[in-house]
């Protein structure tokens, strides 16, 4: 064991010497390895805190959920968005939800919304505008799950007699009464409608670059009392189905199809007048999509590899031509032929490694820049950390591999009369 150390040691102390000694051919040569663990690094940094971030967005929408609407969030992949053909469809109904409850055994939670945007909300002679409103049934919450801050959460009795009650989101909140806690027990005014405040949404913080549930910009009213303000055709009404945590997402899906085509008295050869969108078949989308621009990562930053490759090998090369006489001389006093070539492959793994950590630092400094503009957080995982290491050993290996067998195979006479 303490040979090993011992090998270690002298074998990096060379290497930094060799670093030291010839900058200007170092740096030529780390240049490579640099830009290509650079764009590798860089890339997946990039991708797979973008990705994250979109799939908490999708996930947001619910765990194990299925959007029953008449549009098909999915369509049009191609750019070619067949709106005519949705419009046409029915939208969903509030009497269609207890219908689907009572025949799908499957379910765990469902709800029915509306929703419109870019409403004024009035205190007073204070108006906050392009407010989200949105009208729930009695498990949105349970589907939807957030904390309430301040007050109290919308309850069966609001949701059954459509009481004028109203949960505010945390921003709009501070926005009308100067501070959150201050608006329950108030009322605000909506469409000439007076509402009271019974209770404030805890701060969520920055949304996804996912739209969903926006809940710090939001009020939410019973449904009941949302269809006395709004028109329900025009507010997008949906059906939101939670399934139970052990049923599959295709499984559920067929169960709700089948349900309601029975519900909307369709024929066998008809086609379906209502789509499904599970929130589990996005994130699958998106996965799929990030692994093409993964792919492209990998591609621009493996040429970059190969060249910082050979310029590992040159060194070596030059490496074991300046030290042949000192090969020939430990070989003649016994060292074997494995431990000259691991101590030329750990040379080149650690010159690798020098030249791939410049590049994590650059990676570092790139992910800072970017998590402002992109208003999240970019940083480095640390499965892409074990990757960066990864990388730069194995090319560090295969790049002074030729070199290392060529020491390891000298003849030490010849190589201590070498000059």
């Amino acid at each position: 064991m303490l040979k090993t150390i011992q090998i270690l040691f002298s074998t990096f102390r060379l290497a930094w010497q060799e670093l030291k000694s010839n900058k200007l051919r170092t740096f030529l040569s780390l240049f490579g390895v640099t830009i290509g663990i650079f764009c590798i690094i860089g890339v997946l940094t990039t991708v797979d805190s973008l990705e994250r971030n979109i799939k908490d967005g999708i996930n947001a929408l619910g765990s194990n959920t299925i959007y029953i609407d008449k549009w098909d969030y999915g369509a049009g992949g191609d750019g070619d968005y067949p709106w005519w053909k949705y419009v046409k469809r029915p939208e969903p109904k509030y009497e269609e939800m207890h219908m689907i409850k009572a025949k799908t055994n499957a379910i765990e939670n469902i709800a029915f919304t509306l929703s419109t945007g870019g409403q004024n909300v009035i205190n007073g002679k204070d108006m906050i505008q392009n407010v989200n409103i949105y009208g729930v049934s009695e498990e949105f919450n349970a589907i939807q799950p957030f904390e309430i801050l301040f007050g109290r959460y919308l309850t069966l009795s609001d949701m059954d007699r459509g009481t004028a009650s109203v949960v505010m989101g945390y921003e709009n909140a501070a926005k009308l009464f100067g501070n959150a806690e201050n608006a329950v027990g108030n009322s605000i005014t909506v469409k000439n409608k007076r509402i009271n405040v019974v209770g404030v949404i805890k701060k969520q913080g920055k949304s996804s670059l996912v739209g969903g549930w926006n809940f710090d910009d939001c009020i939410i009213l019973p449904y009941r009392f949302f269809r006395t303000i709004f028109e329900e055709k025009y507010s997008q009404p949906n059906i939101l189905v939670q399934g139970k945590p052990n049923v599959t997402t295709e499984a559920f899906k067929d169960e709700l199809r089948g349900n309601l085509r029975a519900i909307h008295r369709l024929s066998p050869g008809a086609e379906d007048d209502f789509a499904l969108n599970a929130v589990s078949d996005f994130s699958d989308n998106i996965s799929k999509l990030f692994s093409s621009i993964k792919l492209g990562g990998w591609l621009i930053g493996l040429l970059s590899l190969v060249v910082g490759a050979f310029g590992i090998a040159n060194i070596m090369f030059v490496t074991v031509r300046e030290r042949t006489p000192i090969i020939g001389l430990k070989k003649a006093i016994g060292a074997k032929k494995r431990i000259i070539l691991s101590e030329f492959l750990l040379e080149s793994a650690f010159i690798c490694f020098i030249g791939g950590a410049i590049g994590l630092l650059l990676v570092f400094v790139l992910a800072k820049v970017l998590s402002g503009p992109l208003n999240f957080n970019v940083y480095i995982s640390y499965n892409i950390l074990g990757v960066a290491v990864s990388i730069c050993i194995i090319i560090g290996i295969l790049a002074g591999i030729i070199p290392a067998t060529i020491a390891a195979r000298m003849d030490p006479v010849v190589a201590i009369r070498s000059k």
